[in-house]
């Protein structure tokens, strides 16, 4: 085994930033294409891997991460109700690499496998596909399905005819999966869709988002010839900007369309709508119903009505209702008043309302009635299962499928009946054979920050736990989006709690655990109380007794590289080792990527000064200074990334290799057929987590096999 990382060149480039001037020494390695870079790259991967397939324990460990991701037959879920009765759903075995697309017959309960993407021809051998949607006609005679390669996310749209069981002619690329996925229309023979412009090969990266379009298409026509209908510059559509996502949503059993426009990556959305028959007429107009300023974050239709989550007036959030013949936001009705809870999302059934709102950090949903003046009343979840959400709802059906959790037991599949106002389990979801450990607790903690400010953290460890300062604890985070980690549990987290170790969740200024001001208060400007908070978490663990700073590592992975980064930068002391998983590492290159320019909402832009000292104070990569004692770094990547270039992470490592005065590795971990990890197999999770995890343990000194 070779003894050390190929060690990288440095290639001084400076640039000007507002009077600033700025060294990047590893900029050359941006070009990935570089057969220099892609052979230290090369290098790093193998010196990484033959490094953690030696650590004492690994080959145990992923061995009982596989026993413990096979403890039920399998898996289920991405339901889909339908009013003929039957139910379709993502399925994956035990044994299977990837989920599959399944119809279940509600009567005989008799299933089918109608997609499954294992048998998808490959164009090499190691290429693997996963489905990342699908859509069920409203007559329930095709399934419009989305797919991609090896974690890359490229998607393309195929049709599945379910009388014949073989996949029509129609095939789209270059789809926009993520904010405009298909909708069909009442007819069950055309549906809309969103979709990125063909830029040629040699273009900039940051033309990649561009100006999408959403079009309509009907089953059999060339969708090279289509117009757009939604889109920068159709006919009838409203002004957008060029990192603005169209997207063209219907709703079963409501006449309307819906233009929604999602800003980049902004939260706020504005919406229009127009009749369904007249999509695609060049005289069609659409409907104002709301904009940025009204902090609309979500939607839903009933009929003629659209039901909106805004933070206007609200900074918990609320449900409002309005026309959609008429709206008018200034006369909404209020649907969910705004309280104490945060109100997060919303879906509309045939008998009510359901709302999802958040009392801390746990989940609870309310239904509301549409009778007039009705009380939104909470549904009463199990005692174990303190938190649900729903699951499947749509405006032709009555009732819900609500799916419940926690920290420290697997959650059910229910169904809501409207009648009796009862959860009737619906025994799709087996239960496994480690779903319900009776030594697992969890408890909700509050961490001071810097500034005073209370901030939640979730613990889950053994109920014998000591608590003497000597236990090995990870702790995550992530803080961006008004994202919030809802409690939810994972068999294969016992690989590392049986053992005596601690896993924690700090839920940072940035994300969205007390609303819009927590989501504001950690992002551009004020994105430094997202490390902070972390580490105020990560302390808080320390004089609690749970661990100590040499038995302590942290973990963030996109967005949350930022915090892990910043957090190690700014208290190397504090961990003793961290993971950081495809991580946004160098901020001021990032604009530069095809992600980076719809993310300018939530970071900030190096165009205007006061934002680039934002994203300089943000970014680990030029926080990483010579002879500091950094804790053992593992960095992980996947090539086929399309959210984070895999280049951050290759700079970020070589820097630290450079700078560290610990001793401690700083390994760069590469997956040659996995992305930003949506669409990674079962078998590729399990080894990156091996991996991670026996990385984590020897860097803590803890080489105990588990106390099963």
């Amino acid at each position: 085994m070779a003894q050390l990382p190929p060690v990288a060149p440095v290639k001084v480039v400076t640039d000007t930033y507002h009077g600033v001037s700025i060294a990047d020494p590893y900029r050359y390695m941006e070009d990935f294409e570089s057969d220099e870079v892609r052979a230290w790259v090369k290098g790093q991967a193998d010196f990484a891997d033959q490094t953690l397939r030696s650590i004492p324990g690994r080959d145990d460990l992923l061995a009982r991460i596989a026993e413990l991701d096979a403890g039920a037959p399998f898996t289920l879920f991405g339901v889909t109700r339908h009013p003929c009765g039957d139910l379709f759903y993502f399925k994956q075995l035990a044994g299977e690499n990837v989920a599959k697309v399944y119809r279940r017959d509600d009567p005989s309960g008799e299933e089918r496998l109608l997609i499954d993407p294992e048998t998808f021809p490959k164009s090499e051998a190691d290429q693997h596909f996963t489905i990342s949607f699908y859509r069920v006609s409203p007559d329930a005679s095709k399934v419009l399905y989305g797919f991609a390669a090896s974690g890359s996310e490229k998607t393309s749209l195929k049709v599945f005819d379910l009388a014949t069981g073989q996949d029509l002619p129609d095939v789209i690329d270059r789809l926009e999966a993520d904010y405009a996925a298909p909708c069909w229309l009442p007819d069950s023979e055309s549906f809309v869709y969103g979709r990125r412009r063909r830029i040629p090969a040699d273009a900039p990266p940051t033309e990649g988002y561009k100006f999408t379009q959403a079009f309509l298409h009907t089953i059999g026509e060339d969708p090279e010839q289509a117009e757009p209908i939604f889109a920068h510059g159709a006919a009838g559509s409203p002004p957008m900007a060029e990192m603005d996502f169209p997207a063209v949503i219907i709703t079963p059993g409501s006449a309307w369309a819906v233009g929604q426009i999602k800003h980049g990556d902004e939260t706020d959305i504005s919406i229009y709508a127009m009749p369904c028959k007249s999509l695609g007429s060049p005289l069609a107009k659409w409907i104002p119903v709301c904009n940025r300023v009204d902090l609309v974050t979500d939607f839903d239709v009933r009929g003629d009505e659209i039901y909106l989550l805004t933070a206007r007036d609200a900074p918990r959030f609320q449900i409002v209702r309005t026309s959609l013949r008429e709206p008018n936001l200034a006369t909404a009705a209020v649907v969910v008043p705004r309280g104490d809870y945060v109100v997060h999302s919303l879906a509309v059934a045939k008998d009510a309302l359901y709302a999802g709102v958040m009392d801390g950090v746990p989940s609870k949903i309310l239904r509301v009635g549409f009778e007039p003046n009705a009380t939104p009343t909470p549904i009463a979840l199990p005692g174990n299962e303190p938190s649900g959400s729903v699951a499947a709802a749509r405006p032709d059906m009555p009732g819900a499928f609500i799916r419940t959790s926690s920290w420290t037991r697997a959650g059910r599949l229910y169904r809501y009946d409207a009648d009796t106002r009862e959860l009737i389990d619906t025994a799709l979801l087996p239960q496994g054979k480690y779903d319900a450990p009776d030594w697992l607790t969890s408890t909700e903690l509050m961490a001071t920050s810097h500034d005073g400010v209370q901030v939640p953290l979730s613990v889950i460890h053994r109920r014998d736990l000591p608590l003497n300062g000597d236990n090995p604890a990870l702790l995550s985070g992530y803080g961006a989006y008004g994202f919030t980690t809802s409690p939810y549990y994972d068999p294969v987290q016992l690989a590392w709690l049986e053992r005596g170790g601690i896993l924690a969740v700090a839920h940072v200024r940035g994300g969205g655990a007390f609303g819009k001001p927590w989501h504001h208060e950690g992002r551009k400007l004020t994105k430094p109380n997202t490390w902070k908070d972390f580490i105020a978490c990560a302390e808080h663990l320390v004089k609690a007794g749970y661990t100590a700073p040499h038995k302590l590592a942290g973990k963030g992975g996109s967005a949350g590289g930022i915090l892990i980064g910043r957090a190690i930068t700014e208290r190397p002391d504090l961990f003793a080792a961290a993971q950081i998983s495809v991580g946004c590492t160098d901020m001021l290159r990032f604009e530069t990527t095809m992600n980076g320019p719809p993310n300018v909402p939530e970071f900030g832009t190096v165009t205007r000064e006061d934002e680039f000292r934002g994203l300089l104070a943000m970014s680990t990569f030029h926080h990483i200074q010579d002879g500091v004692r950094y804790p053992a770094v593992l960095l992980t990547h996947g090539i086929n990334d399309p959210r984070v270039e895999p280049w951050e992470s290759a700079k970020t490592t070589a820097r630290l290799q450079a700078a560290t005065g610990s001793g401690k590795p700083v390994l760069f971990r590469v997956d040659y057929h996995s992305g930003h990890g949506i669409g990674s197999t079962r078998r590729q999770r399990q080894e990156e987590l091996a991996d991670v995890w026996s990385f984590l343990l020897w860097q803590l000194n803890d080489t105990t096999h588990p106390a099963r």
